[in-house]
């Protein structure tokens, strides 16, 4: 789910037009995160708001998982 730290975004827009999700709204000329039923959690995870975001206001934090793999020798 993206981010916006309020004091670092001037309400342009630009990640509005980018999000594939369409959870990224202006309410009351404001940039706001609105949930949807269907989305769970933005599951693209393309970042594209936070890579159009001419401010840096836009973070879209993840959790990497690695997992490890047994290798069998023969």
């Amino acid at each position: 789910m993206p981010v916006i730290d309020i004091h670092k975004c001037n309400n342009c827009g630009l990640c509005i037009g980018v999000c594939r999700c369409q959870i990224l709204v202006m309410i009351d000329n404001k940039v706001t995160v609105e949930l949807k039923e269907e989305c769970h959690d933005c599951q693209v995870w393309c970042a594209q708001c936070e890579i159009v975001c001419p401010t840096g206001a836009l973070s879209c934090p993840f959790d990497v998982i690695v997992e490890e793999s047994l290798i069998e020798n023969s």
